[in-house]
């Protein structure tokens, strides 16, 4: 018989034995709406400042295996930021503050690399994540990210390896992209179920898509075929949701993803994850997302490339004050450049702001109803550079240079996809 003329929607699915042990979460990853891993875009301040207005989760970007292998563990005394330092540069940067919400994403082609990445960070993050969708040269020239999509069988022993290195209690997940087929589609998540993940993420797009509208729509079906075959196993949605109640809409059309993702609608804006999401961010949130980057010692370049995608609707400033902060930040060649923009340099105020948000939220924080009429899907229309990763070429910058007192300002194509041809599993 064809292998395609039973498609796994069509008859139950018997449940998957998983072939090693799954982890008992310590972090949820249901009823979340989550930080995508996004390379320079997803640094330290964003992702404290996504937590602020209240991310269930944040990713890590993408870290090459063989990058954090070669770094040593600092910790600032004065901040508390933990940076693993290359030779001229930080890989990657954290803070305990977030260490319970955190997801360190795995660029990795050899399971043996993969382990030696995660157990070198284990101390400072709570969960790790494969990434497995990513179309980018920079990964998948080296068999890593989307290249595994067409490596089944690689994609699944780096996460056996993972599993069954790391303790129980720290969760093991992969993010994916769409095959341009279905039904092979659903073959790879029955392989990836049988690995003992906690969560699985699906970037509904293809390896060949870009700014396409995602196709959302095809997540209904694995939602479906993982809660017959794996209902301890989350999914979790990615791609074209644009907000915390965009995140409900999204949910309904794939009866039911149990979390939802958001990249570019937060790359825009962090403060997407709040209900009241910041307007005039301006005044509201470019200063203290400056003040804040200097304090934890981000890069300056990776600042300014940050700063540089936000945007909200702007009532009290308009085209020409958007015109006259952008002229700015382009112009500026190191924080000191922008004391006119952020005041005086008090970035200890604004990361107390950071933890006091954090360390107060609770469960009610988040969207729960599902009967809010969100409008249609739509896709940001700006263009945006394929940024190259900040640990490949983003200089490190000086740490905690001239810390002042102040009062805060703000409150703040690829060829298309081989696919594998290990059949899933049906019920006899």
């Amino acid at each position: 018989m064809d292998r395609r003329s039973v498609s796994p929607s069509d008859r139950p699915a018997k449940r998957l034995k998983p072939e090693t042990d799954i982890a008992v979460p310590t972090i949820q990853y249901r009823n979340a709406v989550i930080l995508a891993p996004m390379v320079r875009s997803g640094s330290l301040p964003t992702r404290l400042t996504a937590l602020k207005h209240g991310a269930s989760l944040v990713w890590s970007p993408e870290i090459v295996d063989k990058a954090i292998l070669h770094t040593e563990r600092n910790v600032d005394s004065k901040t508390g930021v933990v940076s693993y330092d290359g030779k001229t540069k930080a890989v990657f940067s954290t803070h305990p503050i977030e260490k319970p919400y955190l997801i360190y994403q795995i660029g990795s082609a050899d399971p043996t690399l993969a382990v030696q990445a995660a157990k070198t960070v284990m101390q400072d993050v709570s969960a790790f994540d494969l990434n497995c969708g990513c179309p980018k040269p920079f990964s998948t020239h080296a068999g890593m990210g989307a290249a595994l999509l067409t490596n089944p069988d690689l994609l699944c022993s780096i996460l056996k390896a993972l599993r069954e290195a790391l303790p129980p209690e720290y969760p093991v997940t992969a993010k994916i992209r769409l095959l341009p087929d279905q039904t092979e589609t659903l073959n790879l998540v029955s392989r990836i179920l049988e690995t003992g993940v906690s969560a699985i993420t699906v970037h509904c797009r293809t390896r060949a898509m870009r700014r396409e509208k995602a196709l959302i729509e095809r997540l209904k079906e694995i939602v479906e075929f993982v809660e017959r075959t794996r209902p301890e196993v989350a999914v979790i949605e990615n791609g074209d949701c644009l907000s915390v109640e965009d995140s409900l809409r999204v949910k309904r059309i794939t009866a039911g993803a149990h979390s939802v993702m958001i990249a570019t609608a937060a790359e825009s804006n962090p403060s997407c994850f709040s209900k009241t999401p910041l307007v005039d961010v301006e005044t509201t949130l470019i200063p203290s997302y400056i003040r804040l980057a200097r304090y934890v010692g981000n890069a300056w370049a990776n600042t300014k490339f940050c700063v540089s995608q936000f945007q909200s609707p702007s009532p009290s400033h308009g085209k020409v004050g958007r015109k006259q902060l952008k002229a700015l930040i382009s112009s500026a060649k190191s924080y000191d450049d922008l004391t006119e923009v952020v005041g005086d340099w008090n970035g200890e105020e604004d990361f107390a702001h950071v933890t006091s948000a954090i360390e107060t939220r609770t469960a009610g924080d988040s969207q729960t109803t599902d009967d809010i009429d969100v409008g249609p899907t739509r896709t940001p229309p700006e263009p945006r550079p394929n940024p190259v990763p900040e640990a490949l070429k983003t200089p490190l910058s000086p740490v905690n240079m001239k810390l002042l007192t102040l009062s805060s300002i703000a409150s703040g194509r690829d060829s298309a996809t081989p696919t594998p041809s290990r059949p899933v599993k049906l019920a006899a």
